[in-house]
């Protein structure tokens, strides 16, 4: 039985989880360096932090290594663990900004990724209907 090649459609939905997976490495970091303290700020430092940036902040940390890893090896849970981390953000930065602050970049990239992944998931569904 032959194996058929990957299309184009799956090869660049590939690309996107890699690049989303360095995008979700380099958050992890830097929410790490905020709860380790390594940037000054009074904040900066999880003893220092308000309750609500400790919790945030260590889901955040733990959960973005985790999605880079999966979206990386192109596992299936990768994007799940993603959109757990773009979700927990959107509500952060839309739904408290008085205590979160307000970063609408943080949010457009959240909702281009997901936008992109939806469309390429539904060209690769309708080019796996097509040829069946």
């Amino acid at each position: 039985m032959a194996v058929a090649a990957p299309t184009l459609a799956e090869r660049a939905l590939a690309f996107l989880h890699r690049l989303v997976a360095v995008y979700c490495l380099l958050f992890g970091i830097l929410y790490w360096i905020r709860l380790i303290g390594l940037n000054d700020g009074v904040t900066w430092r999880f003893d220092t932090m308000p309750i609500y940036w400790q919790a945030a902040g260590v889901v955040l940390a733990v959960f973005f290594p985790f999605a880079a890893i999966g979206l990386w090896m192109l596992a299936s849970w990768g994007p799940v663990l993603w959109l757990i981390c773009a979700i927990t953000e959107i509500v952060m930065y839309v739904g408290f900004p008085q205590v979160f602050g307000w970063r609408i970049g943080a949010v457009a990239v959240h909702f281009t990724v997901a936008a992109l992944y939806l469309i390429m998931r539904l060209v690769i569904y309708f080019q796996k209907k097509r040829l069946a």
